[in-house]
């Protein structure tokens, strides 16, 4: 049977809703008669993301928590009961074989739905530290798929499947050439190339801390491709040049990938998934202000199998030429972090969480 009907519900950033779009993309392989929607949280960035994926999005009025009193606060049992009733009432008109949540606040609504139902549900953690609306939804799920080892301290046993985070499709070979790639962004194949990634809203803190090295990585004859975001690309498109690539975002991220010796990023699950796949030395700056401050564990998680450099944002003037030299000048240090960032990749992440669905419909 394919006449499957699929609800898949994640958002409100880019690490909840690719791994959902991934999923989906999967599952229509398998089963291209099936049914999907997405349930998402409205105003946030599904609704617009889903639909350019070729995806139905519904959209529950819900927004989380906020850690200080305020009026939002005071909203949210109000906006949980209108959720509540409306995921019931896509649930009943939807009627899914099997409902998928990959974190964010509408997936909470609508997998407790779903659950009391008796329908399978399968939660997709993509951190290693897990998030609230999962920890909630732990006894209610058939299955947990995650990223990460020594997830039993949020959730049961018998039901956690180490998977890995689906990663885009054209990173899985990362079959692109380094010199069609550096020549692609102009850049010279003579120079080490370093890759700056600051998430898809770019960072200010990274953006200074590169701005302000400019002529520290002169001096080391390093040229950077420097994804600064595009809420940043006005301040720092003036500093263009024959070494020093400046884009507001980076459309071929294979290319970007091929083309670097070293990358800085963001810890964000997403970022981190997929760096291990590609391999190279990596410095991770975690994000201070995210939800329970999971880019930093996220990023310890690969220190403690020395697969890669942490630098915490308050430590990045101390720190960061003294370990960005360190790596630079050992060619073993650097084969080092490459062999055992690669040994933590789990490229079959999205197959594998589908073949737990699949389970679950058989």
């Amino acid at each position: 049977m394919g006449n499957y009907r699929f609800i898949i519900s994640g958002g409100g950033t880019g690490g909840h809703i690719y791994p959902a779009i991934s999923i989906a993309d999967e599952l229509k392989r398998r089963y291209p008669n099936a049914e999907f929607l997405f349930v998402g949280a409205k105003d946030r960035m599904e609704m617009e993301k889903v639909p350019q994926a070729g995806y139905k999005i519904e959209g529950l009025w819900i927004t989380g928590i906020q850690r200080k009193l305020t009026l939002k606060n005071l909203m949210f049992p109000i906006k949980l009961i209108s959720s509540l009733i409306k995921a019931s009432k896509i649930v009943t008109r939807f009627k899914p074989h099997a409902v998928v949540g990959t974190g964010g606040f509408a997936s909470g609504p609508l997998l407790k739905v779903a659950s009391s139902r008796g329908i399978p549900c399968v939660i997709q953690e993509q951190n290693s530290f897990a998030g609230i609306t999962n920890k909630l939804l732990k006894d209610k799920v058939s299955k947990i798929c995650v990223a990460y080892d020594g997830m039993e301290q949020f959730f049961p046993k018998d039901k956690i499947v180490k998977t890995g985070n689906p990663v885009r499709a054209d990173l899985i070979s990362l079959s692109e050439d380094k010199k069609e790639s550096l020549d692609f962004f102009g850049l010279n194949q003579e120079k080490a190339t370093l890759l700056v990634l600051g998430g898809s809203l770019g960072s200010k803190r990274i953006n200074s801390l590169i701005a302000e090295n400019l002529d520290f990585f002169k001096s080391l004859k390093i040229q950077l491709i420097w994804q600064c975001g595009k809420g940043y690309i006005e301040t720092y498109k003036h500093l263009n040049s024959e070494t020093v690539k400046v884009h507001a975002f980076l459309n071929d991220m294979a290319k970007a990938y091929a083309s670097a010796d070293f990358i800085i990023s963001r810890s964000g699950a997403g970022a981190v998934s997929e760096l291990c796949l590609v391999g190279k030395p990596t410095i991770f700056i975690p994000s201070p202000v995210v939800a329970e401050d999971h880019q930093t564990k996220n990023a310890l998680a690969l220190v403690e199998e020395d697969a890669a450099i942490m630098i915490r944002e308050e430590d990045l003037d101390e720190k960061f030429k003294i370990d960005f030299q360190e790596i630079l000048d050992s060619t073993a240090r650097k084969e080092e972090l490459s062999k055992n960032i690669s040994a933590l990749a789990l490229p079959n992440a999205t197959k594998d969480i589908c073949d737990e669905i699949e389970k679950l419909l058989n």
